[in-house]
């Protein structure tokens, strides 16, 4: 009898130790993680900010890809909601409070089940050589019973920190492979107008011609701008001479203007006349290293459908998206003609 009581006193003893204990434990939290992706701000911050792109590399959702998900009337930027209700990660909600363009984001996270309990979910996007810096976090308060089951369970960074380390692999891999969809097509016989351009011309090695064009195109775009000319359309670039036995090639970086203009002597900027000519028209809807397939692609086509080139004439590269509006490489439009007969 007298062990019973000794046992049950230590017992006790035990209770309210581990009752001190937990009652002093912190009871705040904020779990982090941060990973650099190699990708444009803008890229990764679009889709982090739109819920319809969750289920993609959601670190919860893989654990339960049949959970039912529900989306509100908006899905990006302030406002936005959404919600699960599912057997594995249970029920709840998220809303976005602020959306800081290419910036960050933050969100209320509320769980219904298993447990009810509210945190604050925090993004942070930083441009870094290479890519972007990319941070999520969850923070909140925790009771005396959360801290008590988180003693159990090796506390919140341990229970939490994991799913945000999936979560930004997959985030990683998702913006790669989004990044990497292009598709070309054939748009067959068309009439290429024509018009007066600016333009410098330069000769490389083919392995160095997206360097050069790179180089050149710049050069031709601040001209115009300091000589307050208006360009009459998309820039392109003219290829004279392309000579793969020998690893050579001669090109023009142009842009449109709406009549001839007198450029100065010695700035490596010259006028141009292009007259319209019938080509075969091929679009490419992708990332510029994606342009040696297609113009491999319309070649083919023009030798399967018994048309000649015209070798006296320019083939030409129009680009008709800017990078800079279009971060995701995916988005850009490229339209190649190649002159024929």
């Amino acid at each position: 009898m007298k062990a019973l009581k000794y046992l049950l006193l230590l017992l006790l003893l035990i209770v309210v130790a581990g009752a001190i204990y937990i009652a002093t434990l912190e009871n705040s939290y904020d779990v982090t993680r941060t990973k650099i992706i190699k990708a444009p701000v803008q890229v990764i911050y679009n889709n982090v900010n739109d819920y319809k792109n969750w289920p993609a590399w959601s670190p919860w959702i893989e654990k339960e890809p049949t959970v039912n998900l529900t989306f509100g009337e908006k899905t990006s930027g302030k406002g936005a909601t959404h919600s699960w209700k599912g057997d594995v990660i249970g029920e709840g909600g998220m809303e976005t409070l602020e959306a800081k363009s290419n910036e960050s984001i933050n969100q209320k996270i509320a769980f219904i089940k298993p447990f009810e309990s509210e945190s604050d979910i925090y993004w942070n996007f930083k441009p870094v050589e290479g890519g972007t810096e990319v941070t999520w976090g969850m923070k909140g308060e925790m009771d005396f019973m959360f801290r008590a089951a988180m003693v159990f369970q090796g506390g919140m960074d341990k229970q939490i920190g994991p799913d945000f380390e999936r979560g930004l692999f997959k985030l990683d891999s998702v913006v790669q492979a989004d990044m990497k969809k292009y598709s070309i097509t054939v748009n067959e016989l068309t009439t290429r107008g024509g018009g007066y351009y600016l333009y410098n011309t330069t000769s490389c090695k083919i392995d160095e011609l997206e360097t050069k064009k790179q180089e050149m195109m710049p050069k031709v775009g601040i001209y115009a701008q300091k000589n307050n000319i208006q360009m009459a359309g998309a820039p392109f670039t003219l290829y004279h001479k392309f000579d793969p036995e020998n690893n050579a090639v001669i090109f023009s970086s142009a842009v449109p203007v709406a009549e001839k203009v007198i450029t100065e002597s010695g700035s490596g900027i010259q006028t141009g006349m292009l007259k319209p000519f019938k080509a075969v028209k091929t679009t490419l809807k992708g990332d510029y290293n994606n342009l040696k397939e297609t113009w491999e692609t319309v070649a083919k086509y023009i030798t399967d459908n018994g048309l000649e080139e015209l070798h006296g004439q320019p083939g030409l590269e129009v680009y008709l998206t800017d990078p800079i509006s279009k971060p995701n490489p995916a988005d850009w439009l490229t339209e190649i003609y190649i002159p024929v007969k």
